[in-house]
């Protein structure tokens, strides 16, 4: 097994080894980030599911006489499947460990978190299931994301 490595070179450029402390410290926010990088992925699914769902069986969601807060059925059923699509793209990138994909990753979890509670009136329970998801992630990838940079495969 070979030992966990600085990101940064030494003065020779050669790659010096982590204390073993460091290392399991770093190995634990790694983690996190493959951690949110899966939640990111599910919370996805989740959306093109509902997405789908709220395309194709117009009578599975319920909706209260005052209707649905800004679109349409159809219109949150696009909405979901198109940022479903672009968080589970963005998952998949999180897990790359690039700077890029932990921007986007917290604000399509925000924007999804948001999307989640206007879509509350039609399914709550599954609503608070992404909501709270989507918070999770927000919270491994800015706590714990620092570490995601170096080497995660």
């Amino acid at each position: 097994m070979t030992e966990p490595m600085q990101p940064r070179t030494g003065t020779t450029g050669a790659r010096v080894p982590l204390p073993p402390e460091r290392a399991v410290a770093r190995s634990r926010r790694v983690g996190w980030i493959w951690f949110a990088a899966a939640i990111t992925v599910l919370a996805g699914l989740f959306n093109v599911v509902e997405g789908l769902v709220a395309l194709f069986d117009r009578d599975y969601y319920v909706i209260g006489p005052a209707g649905l807060l800004v679109f349409s059925l159809a219109g949150w059923g696009w909405l979901h499947l198109v940022v479903g699509v672009l968080v589970v793209m963005t998952g998949i990138a999180l897990s790359t460990g690039s700077q890029w994909a932990r921007v986007l990753t917290v604000a399509l979890a925000g924007f999804n978190a948001l999307a989640q509670l206007a879509f509350l009136s039609a399914y709550p329970f599954w609503g608070a299931i992404v909501i709270a998801l989507d918070v999770l992630v927000i919270w491994a990838v800015i706590v714990h994301g620092d570490e995601s940079t170096y080497e995660i495969w």
